[in-house]
């Protein structure tokens, strides 16, 4: 019987880590095709319009589901989860600005790299406030992962000049880190309402801001292009990260989400085709052996046998 239900848990927990890996997947496509669009985009405006892509694409999937007549078995929100859902629309319209005004001063390689800080902030926000458990596997992949982003936030190590791009995108991890522990108590209410509330509130607020602010696109085509990247890495991504959480709790989820930073970075060198110089290859390395460490069920020292 015990048999049977570990194996039970290791195919839960093999899917949890398909839908984490396929969320990072989905997400990769945001740092570089952002950095294009910011020319097109004022930061704030993209900023709303990428999480209204993100309520387009869940409502176009909630018209499916209602068309095709699927039951929903979901559980509906309470109101002890209502400060929660307060504190994620409120972050996610703080943590996309800061990530696109960051995206501004940097290389997109170095923003998608970066961006694995949220690793950090979720372990920690996870321990301290929510009490997962953290193995010492993860305690040094968050260790790695540390040190990388510090060696990408100078933009000249040797002088300890520190880079204002860095500084945003590092704000947005943490924001990120938060709300995904926000998200988390949620994640077992229904996915497609938790996107839903993001496009409609924290990207309709982020874009009314932006009109505010003065703030206006050059094209329609370049608001379309942001809607579809919003749509993607936003709707799609946050639609598959909740059941991923919902699996593997806060904390692992977001180790897993870890090879994101790494796909998006393959994606900005594709794109941009500008090869970064050795302090940028030597944080890869570290956040390598960070993501891997963070990942890793299996812990670090196994206990002879007898």
């Amino acid at each position: 019987m015990n048999i049977c239900v570990d194996n039970i848990k290791k195919r839960s927990s093999g899917y949890g880590i398909f839908l984490a890996v396929l969320a990072a997947a989905l997400y990769a496509i945001n740092a570089p095709f952002s950095k294009i669009l910011l020319d097109f985009v004022p930061p704030t405006m993209m900023a709303g319009l990428l999480y209204i892509g993100a309520g387009i694409g869940m409502g176009a999937v909630a018209l499916f589901r209602r068309g095709s007549k699927t039951e929903n078995a979901e559980k509906p929100f309470t109101k002890k989860q209502l400060p929660y859902i307060i504190a994620m629309i409120v972050l996610d319209i703080a943590a996309p600005i800061c990530l696109l005004f960051g995206l501004n001063y940097s290389e997109a390689a170095n923003a998608a790299l970066l961006n694995n800080f949220e690793i950090v902030a979720t372990a920690i926000i996870a321990l301290c406030v929510f009490k997962e458990k953290i193995s010492l596997r993860l305690w040094l992949g968050t260790a790695f992962i540390t040190l990388s982003c510090a060696l990408l936030s100078f933009s000249d190590i040797s002088a300890f000049d520190f880079s204002i791009g860095s500084l945003f995108i590092l704000l947005a991890c943490i924001f990120w880190g938060i709300e995904n522990n926000c998200t988390r108590v949620l994640s077992e209410n229904d996915p497609l309402q938790i996107v839903l509330l993001k496009g409609v509130f924290s990207g309709g607020t982020s874009l009314l801001l932006s009109l505010v602010l003065g703030e206006r696109a050059e094209n329609f085509i370049s608001v379309v292009a942001v809607l579809a990247v919003g749509c993607i890495a936003y709707g799609f991504s946050i639609f598959v990260y909740v059941y991923a959480q919902r699996i593997l709790g806060a904390a692992r989820t977001s180790a897993y989400y870890a090879v994101s930073p790494f796909i998006g970075t393959a994606l900005s060198l594709a794109v941009f085709r500008v090869l970064p110089g050795t302090q940028y290859f030597a944080a890869l390395l570290l956040m390598m052996i960070g993501a891997w460490l963070s990942s890793c069920d299996e812990p670090l020292f196994k206990k002879k046998k007898a």
